[in-house]
């Protein structure tokens, strides 16, 4: 049944978008209410103009924001690299010329990599001011085909946020982007590519906050000497807990917390540097020459290139600020300093920090440092927050609860169980290592490997995207990849020492996510390949063969065209099916944000009689879908004035055939509430809902719901229809139907689905889908509890999938 009409619906099946330069027939999409945006913009220049003092002062905010929650990473390094570069063979090399080669390592591996590569060019690869490896991929699947990602449609182009970069394509890209839009295998390479350095950087988020915390406790126990090693280590969990356990305040209310102690850190690391750069040793200054980098590695050789581990910590949060830009829109003096002392003072390098603070600051500066160790987690604790949200928006992620902390500023967010998880994670790290040097090896690795994936990602924008020409996109890569290949082999020459741990979570979460993506994308191709025929539901009438009661189902689906075979196990399954029902499907789209404007897109499912309507609801990989309480109203207003617009625009309705999806209108939130079809009455409370419903049963069950969730009475919308003599019956009629079954209630139809793999099925693909993607489903969040869908409204179907 499900198979015999899938040639003659061929143009419903859903594509990856066409780019705009690539060509193709564009899908069929009106626009309503939009006429006005450019008018808004107009004025919110103009206000903007009038009123720059409110950027300015939102600039500022954010600003001392971004010192308490990313620099507060790249600040504390001084903490512990020069004992980190000096391990090993290099011991045997602690002299005042190694130490000024240590120093000139620093300085232009500071200069080169956060500087000039991050601050002048990637920093501006951001998308639409999103930072991350998933932010450059979702900007390259706007400009190429190079999307795996489901449900994409040609309308979700017309998206003013899609739209970046230049409009033309140079003809130097175009067989690069030919040929990796035509080869699969190369798109999945690529989506495996960003996803590892989305899971380095969480790896990072585990690593971070268990070196930045055995670091302020070295410094404690220095100060303490008669504590035991249990003691420390107890101690030690207590801060990492109480750090995690602050998360859930939101990143606003940690930047204001943690923003005055990095403030009065990087004064006093300043201060320190400056002080001994005069005192002991001024001729520091002619190491900022790289010819002591030659030096280096003349005297040291092949173990100066074991030490690199070391030196690229000095860079350490550097990509969890490219990662942080959807929290926060978008310094050697201290190195200087500590090379001085320890040129005059070769046997304070294993404690080369502390040792080079004045006796008489000595305390003060141990506090601040100490805390600002801890503050140092923060970062990438935040960035691991924003790629998760961004993972699980588009597919490749399971789903979780994600809460909004700032109603003033997108992008704040808060996942509580990757909290808990980083917690006992970053615990078990403090536990089994108590040593920063092994946790440094386990980090560098991380880092740099973030760092050579994103190197890769902005060479490909720069290609794409800025449309720049391809030999110098090439050279920006070479030269980059250079510069980190060399600290990457370093790094990987320390997986024996700890550095296994960075690879080791990078395959779990890799695994993770390649699994929940394999099977979430075999489900929706079932559901792609075994749609409804319309026929058949045409050949029903207008019953569809049962029983047509009053109220309205919202059938969820992921389908954005056609209809989902799970609907006929609805039909064989429930004796009844409401008079009017939607289609519901709630999407991605690869954009950060989609203003509510540009929200739903309505059509409509067969002829007029049928009552049936398609709703799809886009929100972009930032976006969050907040439970206002005024979702189903908005729906029945849109739907309501997609069909007075349908009167009235031909071009809606007009299809070469009757039994095909019509086409679907963008209906602005904005224009539906200034220019309503309906007449809009409000009033609070449950009693009229509970009093209105014809079921005995169904009023206690709502009485007694209400009753253990008063949270839960909120304003009751009716709706009426105005007097207009001249409006078209059958349009009249239509939204009789609708106000009616508005008035009977609402809800909400899900399958409950099982995805199991085939007998003929490999192993390995068995494995993946009943064991992996299986346990991935029951102990994730369901989607009807993502979704907000109240529960006493939900009707839940199983079925099963064989994929």
């Amino acid at each position: 049944m499900f198979q015999g009409d899938i040639e003659h619906m061929q143009h419903n099946v859903e594509q990856p978008p066409p780019t705009s330069a690539g060509g193709g027939a564009q899908e069929s999409v009106i626009t309503v209410g939009q006429e006005e945006q450019p008018q808004l913009e107009r004025k919110k220049r103009k206000l903007a103009s009038k009123f720059p003092l409110v950027d300015i002062s939102r600039n500022m905010l954010l600003a001392y924001q971004s010192l308490g929650v990313v620099y507060g990473d790249l600040s504390t390094s001084p903490l512990y690299v020069y004992k980190s570069i000096f391990v090993g063979k290099l011991q045997d090399y602690q002299t005042p010329e190694t130490i000024f080669g240590a120093f000139s390592l620093i300085f232009w591996t500071i200069t080169l990599i956060p500087l000039i590569k991050y601050v002048l060019i990637v920093l501006s690869a951001d998308d639409n001011g999103e930072g991350g490896t998933f932010a450059l991929y979702s900007l390259l699947c706007r400009h190429a085909k190079f999307s795996l990602l489901s449900n994409q449609q040609a309308a979700d182009e017309e998206l003013s946020a899609y739209k970046y970069g230049f409009a033309g394509q140079s003809t130097s890209c175009s067989a690069l982007k030919r040929f990796l839009e035509k080869h699969k295998k190369s798109r999945a390479v690529l989506l495996i590519i960003v996803l590892l350095g989305a899971c380095m950087v969480i790896g990072d988020g585990i690593l971070t906050p268990a070196m930045s915390v055995i670091s302020a406790i070295s410094g404690i126990k220095a100060a303490a000497e008669h504590l035991s090693h249990g003691e420390v280590l107890v101690l030690s969990c207590l801060i990492l807990v109480g750090l995690f356990a602050l998360q859930h305040s939101g990143t606003h209310r940690v930047g204001f917390l943690f923003a005055p102690i990095v403030i009065i850190w990087l004064i006093s690391i300043f201060g320190i540097g400056l002080y001994n750069v005069i005192i002991w040793n001024p001729k520091i200054v002619h190491a900022l020459s790289p010819y002591y980098i030659i030096k280096f590695f003349r005297e040291t050789r092949k173990h100066g290139w074991f030490s690199l581990g070391g030196v690229l910590l000095s860079v350490a949060g550097t990509e969890a600020m490219f990662a942080d830009l959807g929290h926060f829109t978008s310094c050697s003096m201290r190195y200087m300093g500590q090379a001085a002392f320890l040129s005059k003072n070769l046997a304070s390098i294993p404690d080369s920090f502390y040792n080079s603070i004045p006796d008489s600051v000595y305390w003060p500066v141990f506090v601040i440092a100490t805390l600002a160790s801890i503050v140092a987690s923060q970062s990438i604790i935040t960035a691991t927050f924003s790629i998760v949200k961004q993972l699980n928006a588009l597919g490749c992620f399971p789903r979780v609860k994600i809460v909004h902390t700032s109603k003033h500023v997108k992008g704040q967010i808060y996942i509580p169980e990757i909290n808990w998880i980083l917690m006992i994670l970053t615990l078990s790290v403090a536990v089994g290592f108590q040593d920063t040097i092994l946790m440094g090896n386990a980090y560098g690795l991380a880092c740099m490997t973030s760092m050579f994936i994103t190197t890769f990602l902005t060479t490909l924008v720069m290609i794409f995207v800025w449309q720049r020409n391809i030999v110098l996109a090439t050279c920006f890569l070479l030269f980059f990849w250079f510069i980190e290949g060399v600290y990457l082999s370093s790094a990987f020459t320390k997986v024996p020492q700890g550095g296994w741990v960075s690879l080791v979570l990078a395959f779990v979460f890799l695994a993770v996510m390649f699994v929940w993506q394999y099977g979430t994308r075999k489900k929706y191709n079932f559901d792609l390949h075994n749609k409804v025929p319309l026929k058949w539901l045409l050949g029903m009438g207008p019953s569809l063969g049962i029983v047509r009661v009053p109220g309205i189902g919202l059938v969820y689906s992921e389908l954005a065209t056609g209809v989902p075979a799970i609907f006929s196990h609805f039909l064989t399954n429930l004796p009844a099916f409401h008079s009017v029902l939607v289609f519901l499907c709630v999407k991605s789209v690869p954009v950060p944000y989609v203003s509510p404007e540009e929200r739903f897109l309505i059509g409509r499912i067969c002829p007029r009689p049928y009552r049936m309507y398609r709703c799809i609801v886009r929100y972009g990989y930032k976006d969050i879908q907040r439970d206002d309480g005024d979702f189903e109203d908005l729906l029945i207003q849109s739907i309501a004035e997609f069909i007075q617009m349908e009167a009235v625009e031909p071009q809606l309705s007009s299809s070469e055939s009757p039994s095909l999806d019509g086409r679907m209108a963008v209906i602005s939130k904005k224009n539906v509430q200034s220019t309503s079809t309906l007449i809009v009455s409000e009033d609070f409370g449950m009693r009229d809902s509970i009093q209105s419903s014809k079921s005995l049963t169904l009023q206690s069950l709502r009485s007694a719901y209400a009753e253990e969730n008063p949270q839960i009475r909120r304003r009751r919308v009716r709706f009426q229809l105005p007097e207009n003599p001249g409006m078209d019956p059958a349009v009249k009629a239509e939204l009789e139907d609708l106000i009616r079954a508005k008035e009977a209630g609402v809800a909400y139809i899900m399958g409950h689905s099982y995805v199991k793999a085939r007998r003929s099925s490999s192993f390995l693909k068995k494995f993946a889908i009943d064991i992996g993607y299986s346990f991935l489903r029951k102990n994730c969040r369901g989607p009807s509890v993502v979704l907000n869908i109240p529960q006493i409204s939900l009707i839940e179907v199983g079925m099963i999938y064989h994929v």
